[in-house]
C-alpha cells in the first residue's frame, strides 16, 4: 500500500529539476529581440500558446532542412480573402511545400489576388442583404466582389478550352493550367499561389473540388458543353489520388504542415492507411508510409471529436504519423492561423536565410 503523499515528503529529498534534465524556461526579453526569429525562439521557452509557436518553428524548420522529406502544406479556412495569400507563396518558393493539398475556395480567391484585384474591409454598420443587391460576399470580416469572381471564370474559361481535345484532367494539371495562364496575363512582379506552384512545379491538388468557386466554374463549362453537343472534358478526382500517393511512395521521409483541417488536412494524411491496404489488399503498388515530420495549426479542439480537431497522437493510431518515441517530431498550435503561421513561417525563413540553408529546390530559379 502506498504512502500518504503528506508523509512522502518527510522522508524523500526534494528534487531541483535539473537533476532530471528538466528544460528551465527563461523570461521573454523583448530587449534582446532583434528579429521574428528572435521572437518565436524566445517563446519557445515561455508556456501556452507562445511555447507552442515557438515549438512550431523548430519542427518547420527541421523538416525543411531535411532534404530527404517531401513536404506536403495543407490549407483549409478562408486564408486567401484573410490575406495569408503570399505566406503560401513564400513557403512554395522557399521550398517549404512540395506539394499542397487545399480547398478550391483558398485558390479561387488567390486568383482574385494573384490578378492585382482587392478585397476589402467589412464595416460594422453594413447590412448583408444590401450587400448581396450591391455585389458584396462576405467572409466574416472582409468583403469579396462577386465581378471579381465573375472575372475569373473568364481566365477558367480559357484554360478549359485549351484542354478541349483532352479526355480527362485533375485538380493539380488543372491548377498548374490555370498557374500558367497567371504567369502569362500577370506582371513578373505580381505574385500568387498557382503563378508560384507552376513556377516550381508544385502540384496543388483539390480533394473537394465541387465544394468552390472553381468547381462550380467546372459545373457551368460542363452545362455549355452539354448545350453545344460537344463532349466535355471530365474531372478525374483519382488521377489526383493516384499521383500524389505516387510521389508519397517515392519519397524517404514525409513532413506535413496544416493548418487548420477539414478534408485536406485528412486526404493528405489518409495516404499512409491508402498504402497500407493497398499492400494487404492487392499485394504490389503498397507500402508503408508515415509522416516524420508534422505541425498543425487550428483552433479547433480535440474533445469536439472532429478531424479537423484530432491530434497527431490519434494519427499514430492510424499508421499515419511516426511517434515521438519512434523518432516523430510534430508540434500542434491550437491558435488562429492569421495569428501564428505568419510569425513561424517569416521565423523559419530568417533562419535559412542565416544559415544558407535554403533548400535546393528553393535556390533554383522558376521554370
Amino acid at each position: 500500500m502506498a504512502e500518504p503523499l503528506k508523509d512522502m515528503r518527510k522522508v524523500k529529498e526534494f528534487h531541483d529539476g535539473f537533476s532530471d534534465h528538466l528544460e528551465p524556461l527563461v523570461p521573454l526579453d523583448l530587449t534582446k529581440c532583434r528579429t521574428v526569429s528572435d521572437l518565436v525562439d524566445g517563446m519557445s521557452r515561455c508556456s501556452f500558446g507562445a511555447r507552442s509557436i515557438g515549438e512550431g518553428a523548430k519542427v518547420l524548420q527541421a523538416m525543411v532542412e531535411d532534404e530527404e522529406c517531401f513536404k506536403v502544406l495543407t490549407l483549409s479556412g478562408a486564408m486567401t480573402p484573410a490575406k495569408m495569400g503570399l505566406v503560401i507563396c513564400d513557403m512554395i518558393d522557399w521550398g517549404m511545400a512540395d506539394a499542397v493539398v487545399t480547398t478550391g475556395a483558398i485558390m479561387a480567391h488567390g486568383m482574385v489576388e494573384s490578378t492585382g484585384r482587392a478585397h476589402f474591409k467589412h464595416r460594422w454598420d453594413m447590412d448583408d442583404v444590401k450587400l448581396y443587391r450591391a455585389g458584396y460576399n462576405r467572409i466574416y470580416d472582409t468583403i469579396e466582389l462577386e465581378q471579381s469572381l465573375d472575372d475569373m471564370e473568364l481566365i477558367f474559361r480559357k484554360v478549359m478550352e485549351k484542354v478541349s481535345k483532352r479526355d480527362s484532367i485533375s485538380s493539380y494539371e488543372l491548377n498548374w493550367l490555370i498557374g500558367e495562364a497567371l504567369a502569362c496575363e500577370t506582371e513578373e512582379c505580381q505574385r500568387g499561389i498557382l503563378k508560384s506552384a507552376y513556377q516550381r512545379k508544385v502540384p496543388v491538388y483539390v480533394p473537394a473540388f465541387t465544394d468552390s468557386e472553381l468547381g462550380l466554374d467546372y459545373g457551368v463549362y460542363l452545362r455549355r458543353m452539354k448545350l453545344k453537343r460537344k463532349k466535355p472534358v471530365i474531372f478525374d478526382a483519382f488521377a489526383d489520388l493516384e499521383d500524389y500517393t505516387s510521389r508519397v511512395l517515392d519519397s524517404k521521409k514525409l513532413g506535413v504542415v496544416t493548418i487548420g483541417g477539414g478534408v485536406p488536412r485528412n486526404w493528405a494524411q489518409q495516404v499512409g492507411p491508402y498504402l497500407d491496404i493497398i499492400r494487404k489488399r492487392v499485394g504490389q503498388g503498397g507500402g508503408f508510409k508515415r509522416f516524420d515530420y508534422a505541425l498543425r495549426i487550428c483552433p479547433e479542439p480535440v474533445h469536439w471529436g472532429g478531424l479537423s480537431g484530432c491530434t497527431y497522437s490519434e494519427g499514430v493510431s492510424w499508421g499515419k504519423i511516426v511517434p515521438r518515441s519512434e523518432g516523430g517530431m510534430y508540434s500542434e498550435v491550437l491558435s488562429d492561423a492569421t495569428i501564428a503561421w505568419p510569425l513561424i513561417v517569416k521565423a523559419v525563413m530568417e533562419r535559412l536565410e542565416a544559415k544558407g540553408s535554403r533548400s535546393k529546390k528553393a535556390r533554383t530559379s522558376p521554370r
